[in-house]
């Protein structure tokens, strides 16, 4: 499922913190969708640590997904649990099943997930900007200031 945003704009983001992770094994958001095929049901996020500013992210925080060093989309944070314990204690980021695409943003490679700043946050796109251009055509347009 996927969704765009109505404003194209970061309402969303007003107070919230989000997270930022990279994403292994796939380079594109239909490879990512391709992953999750029941989209009734919310995705389960699996990481090593716990975010310690949880109250910030469940204040209405998203989870923007990098693919190929590019923020290409993002999903609304439900819920953070930690589950299990000792070696094998894991967190669980529950998130929305449907993805916002967002202003590409480059980003380089970090290990785990990071926090992102609302003011930091690539706008939503609106469902017209959203057409399914290429990312590497997306990516070359921005690098010439075209897009």
């Amino acid at each position: 499922m996927l969704a765009c945003s109505p404003h194209g704009a970061r309402y969303l983001a007003a107070m919230a913190l989000h997270i930022i992770k990279l994403v292994v094994g796939c380079d594109t958001i239909d490879d990512l969708l391709a992953w999750h095929t029941d989209t009734s049901r919310p995705w389960i996020m699996q990481t090593r640590m716990t975010p310690k500013r949880i109250d910030e992210i469940l204040d209405g925080g998203s989870l923007y997904r990098v693919f190929k060093g590019q923020i290409l989309c993002r999903q609304k944070i439900l819920a953070i649990d930690t589950v299990g314990s000792g070696p094998a204690q894991r967190c669980e980021v529950t998130v929305d099943p449907p993805i916002i695409r967002v202003a590409p943003q480059p980003r380089r490679a970090f290990q785990g997930w990071r926090y992102l700043k609302p003011e930091d946050a690539p706008p939503d796109l609106t469902e017209g900007e959203a057409a399914d251009l290429p990312p590497d055509l997306a990516r070359q347009l921005r690098e010439l200031g075209a897009w």
